[in-house]
């Protein structure tokens, strides 16, 4: 069983309904007894970094989440903000502290051409930079959707674990893995097949 993380502001249907249309064995959950019986963790997100951390804290999922995923080295995957948190820190209204699971802070997207607006919203191809397996499958540069006005910036020193890339005006982050925790700056839900096959390979892996 896989715990769908529910703080409310995640967008939990369509990642819901994305998982079961592959066979995933889902619960929606905010309960800690549940994300412990759990499988694997998907951690879905939209919205502004500090509401989102400050939601996750007042539900009291941050210290099941560092038991279940640092501790216990349950898989995860971030979607979104779900990637952001992974970073010390965001700089969104303010500077608030993120999860720490990686070294980096997320920042607003600033592209040097202003034919680039700001949010990243549409469709985007992306540069897998390095194997992982949720890319499995899938062809050099697939496609998927984005709706972001931030992006993790990592620390040079944990380079290794971006996965892939985008290019919008900047060199945007796109994923990450360390170890057993995968992230994606794009919506896997609504980027039909090849989002599917993100997911798909969770499943798999986990």
């Amino acid at each position: 069983m896989i715990a769908l993380i529910d703080y409310g502001a995640g967008n939990l249907k369509s990642v819901a309904n994305a998982c079961a249309a592959i066979g995933a064995d889902i619960e929606i959950t905010t309960d800690p007894a549940v994300i412990r019986r759990a499988t694997s963790i998907i951690l879905p997100g939209v919205g502004a970094f500090a509401e989102g951390m400050d939601r996750l804290r007042k539900a009291g999922l941050l210290p099941v989440l560092n038991e279940e995923v640092i501790e216990k080295k349950k898989p995860y995957l971030g979607i979104c903000l779900g990637l952001q948190f992974l970073a010390e820190k965001g700089f969104e209204h303010g500077e608030h502290e993120g999860f720490g699971w990686i070294k980096g802070t997320v920042k607003k997207i600033e592209p040097k051409d202003p034919s680039f607006k700001v949010p990243h919203m549409g469709w985007n191809d992306i540069d897998i930079v390095r194997p992982s397996g949720i890319f499995t499958g899938l062809q050099e540069h697939p496609t998927f959707y984005f709706v972001h006005s931030f992006a993790l910036e990592v620390d040079p020193s944990e380079r290794d674990a971006v996965t892939a890339t985008c290019e919008y005006g900047q060199e945007i982050t796109a994923a990450v893995q360390k170890d057993n925790i995968f992230a994606v700056q794009f919506h896997p839900e609504k980027s039909q097949n090849a989002g599917l096959m993100v997911l798909k390979n969770f499943l798999t892996l986990c």
